[in-house]
Formats: C-alpha cells, structure tokens, sequence
C-alpha cells in the first residue's frame, strides 16, 4: 500500500493470527503459532530456558479496531513492515548475493587518490534551500542541462545532493516531518518533496554526460523515528537489535519520566540516567552530550510512551541517540546483525539502484559504545567498533565500485585511524576552524599549528575534503584539543599552552569576532557559529548588521572569499563548496525562520533559498518552503557574463589547481612565515609516487586586507630555482642558497608558485 493511501482500504477486522502475518510480511510461508517461549528462545533446549518466560507464553488473539495503529492490528503491523529499511535491505541484500559484480573491485584499503581522480571539486547541495523552476523538483533541477554547462564552465565535477529520502517519523498512521534537515532517514524511497527515482538517475546521467559524478548521503549512525523504529518498539522480529535499545520491566517504569499526551519520548535527565545505569540497564552517561540544551537534551537517552507489541504486551524502551530524540542509534553489535543489514541495504541501495558513485557516512564516529570502569563516563568516541564498522561500510561501497567520504568530528588520530581501513576521504575538520580564525584575527598561527599537527600524526592533506559552508555550522568545538590532548602542552602565542587552553582562546576568538559586533550570526548550542562564508567574511570586515552591507562592501566580501577557495582548492584533497557560496548568500534573519530556530537549532539562519539559475526572481520562498536569503554575486548566468565575478574568478583558480595536478599531490612542509598573515604550504607535485621526477609547487596566501612583504623558507626549496607564477608564466624571484626567496601579497592575495630549475642546473658537472 503506498503511503498515502487511506488506511482503511486495507484493514479487516476479526480474529488475527499475529506469527502467521509476520511470517507472510517477509514473504514466509505460513507456520503454526508458537509459544511466546519458543518464539524468544527458539534453539535453546527446552531444560535451559528460563521458567519465569513461561508465563508470557500462549497463544494469543486479538479482536482489534481497523484503525488501530499499534501491535495488536495486523494490518498495521503489515503496513509498517512493508515501508522498513530493513526489509528492503533484506531483499536488495538477496537480490545481489552471489552476482560475479560483487567481485570485480578491490575494496581492502581505502585509496584517496582513486577517489579524487574520479571527482575531485563537489556542489554540496541542500535540497530544501534550493529554488527551482516552477513546477520543477529539486533533483530535476540537479539534472538540468543548463546547471551542468555552468558547472562545467567552473570546474565542478560532482554533485552532492544532501539527503533526499524519506525522512522523519511515524506517528500512527501519519508520517511526522524530519527533525533534522532529512538526515533522520526512515525510508529508502526518495521523499516526493524533492523528485523521483527516474529523475535522480536520469541526473547521474546528466552528471556522466558532462564528465561529472553524483554523490549521496548514507547515515550509519541512526535513523528517525519511522517503520523500523515502531515494530522495534513494539518487539517485533529482528526489529528492536536495530537500536541500542533496552526494554525496561513494568515494575521499574515509576523510574522513568512520564511521557505527556502528544510526544511518543522523553529525555532522561542525569540523575535518572544513573539510576537507571545503577541497575544495570544501560550503561550511563557518554564522553559528551553533543547537542545538549537545558530541558531539551541532557543526556543521550530518552525513555518511550509504552507501545503495544503484536502480542499484546505493553513495553517501555530507553534508547541512545547521540544527537535529537527523534534520531535513535544504531547498534552494530546486536546478535541478529539488525542495524548493519538496514545501511549496506540503503548503501546498495544508492549506488545499485539509483546510480551514485560514491557516498558521504555521516555521523559515522559513534558506531560503538561500551561501558567503562566504575564511575567514568562510557566509551563513545575512538572505540574500536566503529574502525571495524566503517570497515564494512567502506569495502562494500568499494566492492561495488564506489567510494566513501566521512564526516568525522574528532581528533587526529581519530580520523587517522578510521581512514587507514574505512572511507576513502575524511571531511576536513582539521584545517576548517584554523582558516576561519586565520580570517577572523588576520593571523595564520593557530592554522599553521593544526596543519602541521596532522601532517606529523599521519592525516595528509590528499585524505581530506576541505570544505567551504555546508548545511552545517561553523565548527569550532575543536575536538582534537579539546578531549585527548587537552593536558598536552603546544607554542602559541609566545607561550607555551594546553590543548584544553588553547581550545578555549580559539573559541573565545571566533566567538568575539563572528557575534560580538554582528547580529546576524548565531552561536549554536556547544558545537559551533551558525553563518554562512559571506556572513562569517562581513563580520571580520565589521558590519554589524545585514542592512549596513552595501553594494560598494561587496568587492572586499567577493576577495576575501576568492581567498578562502584559493586555500581549499590550493592543496592537496577534494575542494567542496555549495550554493550558498556560489551565490554569496548572507544569513536569514531569525525572525524568518523563529518557528524552525525555537528549539535552538540556530543553524536555519544559514539556510537561506538561493536560486542558482535564476529561473525564479519573484520567488520568495523554496518549494520546501525556506525563505529566500539575501544574495551578493547573482546567479551564475549573470556572474559568467562578468570575468571579474566570483564565480568566474573561481573557474581560474580551479583551472590552475587542474592544470597542475595539485589536488593528488603530497604535501611536504608548512613552514614559518616572514608576516602572521602569511600562509605557505609546499608540495611536491607526483601524484603519490615519491619516485617520480616531480617538481615542487608553493601556494602563498595573505589572510589579511593589508598589502604585506614576507620571505618564503622551506627546506624543501630548490636553491637557485626560478619562482614562476602560474597566473601568467611570469618569475617573480629566484630561490636563494639559504633556500628562501621574497614575495608581496595584495590584501587577501594568493599566488600558485612552482620552482622551474635554472639552464644552469641541467648542465653536467665537470
């Protein structure tokens, strides 16, 4: 039954044999009823099972309402079943078995560079925030011809299109909207807001086509709240080993928080977690409450409504969610391997059925959890699990021809560890607080400490997708400095500080800087700074305020801009960047979106519509209904027509990062500077092969708005070597025996160096 039919078309009502309509839901045949005994423990000797099961034995019959949406409607129970991911896993899982495709790629050892050759400058796409033509979905707009002949023109090779599936909940009979950007996925159906499945492939056969790729979102972590969720909370099947679930008995419910008419949970509060934890229930509190908000969310596990089961019990579950309630945890060590079937379906499902290349794991840190000695916080980051999870996820993507990138917010060794055998690349969490401070304060200390922090514990730049604004907020939580190395001294600011410290100073600065003047950025719970790039840029140029930005202020916005793609796409890795970038877009005010922002979530404000073709001038809103933001450059027809726009200097500096292969090359050094300003990363350009005959490349940059004068030293310089700029062949110095040579940088300049060895060099010695 499709989802929007009416319900009571297909309900009956009368005696109902619950075992049988599971066993035809899976497409079983029909076997006699059994005990509740058997059925909980069906290989275990009859003198082994525990007596006190016994009393839920039995058969059981029901005479229901047609329009009951819990257990004891068969009906409804089928209903559910057939609209799961883990059925539709199970039979995308059978369907593929045993197929010789299976076998014809490595999938081992995760490989960078493969995947930067397959696509190696991405759109990140949000699909509620882009405006269309009218009539026109939002994935048909993806695919649209003209989009493409743009993106060609720029350099993008590849599309992100953000989650587009089903997502949110079920409520009864109702679906419930997402509670968090469509990233609480329930379905492997595309959500009709934003297409159809013949729309999504025929966009992978546009993006082939003009040489491009298409990449979609997998999430390993959780789900929200839709079929799987209710038959897990109702003990059905297989359902509940999809979450970290745990049923509580009814003579301890006085211990949980009553669940008020009109939610279907409620968040423990820390003294119930412990108590609940005391009892052996669950494990207790975690490392770290990641959204936490007062009253809202204060510990990372919520208690449900009771829920009627298909046979007839009332339970009561506490589930983990590392994020939003709506979002429960999946658990990848559950007996019946219940969690890990529902996302190599929905993995498969992507990649087989719709066409993608590749896929982004979010969330994809938080796959293990485990207790930890008495009195300490339990074991939720690094563990073990979620290196071998990630494991499976990123050898079943490769077996099948694809690759994987992760969005993997903790440290160093985090991401080292997760990347050494799972996803191919890593979103760059690394360098992405340093530029952003570098920009805010005009000095590239701190960027400089974090670059060569992860170049010395084995991340290099080639593993990363280093990344403009996405749907998410300025993140500044810094992890890495924050928890593991938090008591470990580094050289900062003439004085030797703690990570935790330092961690503490680079938030302070970023936070004075973005929202201390400018009303128009958010902070956003502990995580980080709502904004987009050109609100973030406006800020450090100090206007406080949207309406004080003039079209004068633009040109200064549009460089520092063009400076902040210049260190993305200027190193080694994937360059990514999105609408809201390509467009200029400055944040929403919050009264716009006060109703999506009254939970906290302030990240809305960077949201804003954006009409990238401009197809719909008059349209104020999106179809999905997001208000349409203020826009700094036009649409990319109009800044195409313009050689001095943003968009059009941007097809330059990609065109340079092309030309010379730098995005698959190896990085090599990030040396002091001459000027706090000065930024310079040194590369060796080899494609990964330190045996080749490769020449040596130097991307400056000034993080200021100032003109500046400083001196490039590296040991890694080729003494008497020329100094050519690739933006027209010109030498600029020649690099002295002291192995340095001298630059001048406009303000928020930039410049692409390669070393050309002198006639001389060439000569044989005598």
């Amino acid at each position: 039954m499709a989802r929007d039919e009416h319900p009571d078309e297909h309900l009956y009502t009368g005696p109902i044999d619950l075992s049988a309509i599971a066993a035809q839901a899976d497409g079983e045949p029909e076997v006699p009823e059994i005990s509740y005994d058997e059925q909980r423990y069906p290989a275990r000797p009859r003198r082994l099972r525990p007596r006190d099961q016994f009393r839920a034995g039995g058969l059981r019959r029901v005479t229901t309402d047609p329009r009951t949406a819990n257990g004891t409607n068969a009906a409804y129970v089928e209903w559910l079943v057939r609209q799961s991911m883990l059925k539709d896993a199970d039979v995308l899982g059978r369907q593929l078995s045993g197929q010789p495709a299976m076998w014809r790629n490595p999938y081992a050892r995760p490989d960078a560079r493969r995947a930067i050759a397959t696509s190696d400058v991405w759109f990140t796409a949000y699909p509620i925030s882009l405006i269309t033509r009218p009539g026109q979905s939002f994935l048909a707009a993806l695919g649209d011809e003209e989009l493409w002949s743009a993106f060609e023109r720029i350099g993008i090779t590849a599309i992100h299109t953000g989650p587009v599936k089903r997502a949110g909940g079920i409520q009864g009979w109702q679906e419930t909207p997402s509670v968090d950007g469509h990233f609480d996925r329930i379905s492997t159906q595309i959500d009709p807001a934003f297409g159809t499945e013949d729309e999504f492939r025929r966009l992978c056969d546009v993006a082939d086509a003009h040489g491009g790729s298409v990449i979609d979102d997998i999430v390993p972590g959780h789900t929200g709240k839709g079929a799987d969720f209710r038959l897990a909370e109702m003990g059905f099947k297989d359902y509940p080993g999809i979450y970290h679930m745990v049923e509580i008995p009814s003579e301890d419910w006085h211990l949980l928080p009553d669940v008020p008419e009109g939610v279907d949970a409620v968040n423990l509060d820390a003294a119930t977690e412990q108590e609940l934890a005391d009892r052996g229930y669950i494990i207790g509190a975690l490392q770290r409450v990641i959204f936490y908000t007062p009253g809202v969310k204060e510990t990372n596990w919520s208690a449900t409504a009771p829920a009627v089961g298909t046979d007839g019990i009332s339970r009561r579950w506490v589930y983990l969610h590392y994020f939003k309630q709506g979002q429960p945890s999946i658990n990848w060590l559950d007996p019946t391997f219940a969690g890990m079937r529902l996302v190599i379906g929905d993995a498969l499902h992507s990649l087989g059925e719709l066409g993608t290349s590749a896929l982004r794991l979010d969330a994809n840190g938080f796959l293990g959890v485990e207790k930890s000695a008495e009195g300490l916080p339990a074991w939720s980051e690094g563990h073990p699990l979620s290196h071998a999870a990630n494991h499976i996820i990123a050898g079943m993507v490769r077996k099948v021809g694809g690759f994987t990138f992760q969005e993997l917010n903790l440290t160093i060794e985090d991401i080292r560890d997760t990347g050494a055998v799972g996803a191919d690349l890593s979103y760059d969490f690394v360098g992405r607080p340093g530029y952003h401070h570098a920009l805010a304060t005009g000095q590239t200390e701190f960027l400089r400490l974090a670059l060569t922090q992860s170049l010395e514990l084995g991340v290099a730049p080639v593993q990363l997708v280093h990344g403009l604004q996405n749907h998410d907020e300025l993140t500044y939580e810094l992890v890495h400095w924050a928890t593991r190395h938090r008591d470990d001294r580094y050289r900062y600011r003439l004085r030797e500080v703690p990570g935790g410290q330092l961690a503490e100073e680079i938030r302070a600065d970023l936070t004075e800087a973005l929202t201390g003047a400018a009303d128009y950025n958010r902070v956003f719970t502990q995580n980080g700074i709502a904004c987009t790039a050109t609100s973030l840029i406006a800020a450090t140029q100090g206007h406080t305020t949207l309406d004080a930005i003039g079209d004068a202020d633009i040109p200064a916005i549009r460089d520092a801009h063009l400076l902040l793609c210049a260190y993305n796409a200027w190193q080694p890795g994937v360059f990514a960047l999105s609408g809201w970038d390509l467009t200029g877009m400055l944040t929403v005010p919050s009264a716009e979106v006060a109703d999506l922002v009254a939970a906290g979530d302030t990240r809305w404000i960077e949201r804003g519509a954006h009409d990238l073709l401009g197809v719909a001038p008059d349209a104020e809103r999106s179809t999905s209904g997001m208000p349409r933001g203020r826009s700094l450059y036009g649409s990319l027809p109009q800044q195409l027509d313009d050689p001095e726009s943003f968009a059009s200097r941007l097809a330059g500096i990609l065109e340079v990062r092309r030309e010379h292969g730098v995005a698959t090359a190896t990085q090599l050094d990030v040396p002091e500077v001459a000027h706090p300003a000065m930024l310079v990363l040194v590369h060796r350009l080899d494609e990964g092969d330190p045996e080749a005959d490769a020449r040596i490349q130097v991307t400056v940059l000034n993080f200021s708005s100032e003109p500046i004068e400083g001196t490039v030293h590296s040991a890694h310089l080729v003494p008497q070597a020329d100094v050519v700029s690739a933006a027209d062949g010109a030498t600029i110095a020649r690099v002295d025996d002291l192995l340095s040579f001298p630059v001048t940088l406009p303000g928020y300049g930039a410049l692409f160096l390669q070393l050309e060895p002198t006639e001389s060099e060439d000569e044989p010695v005598s």
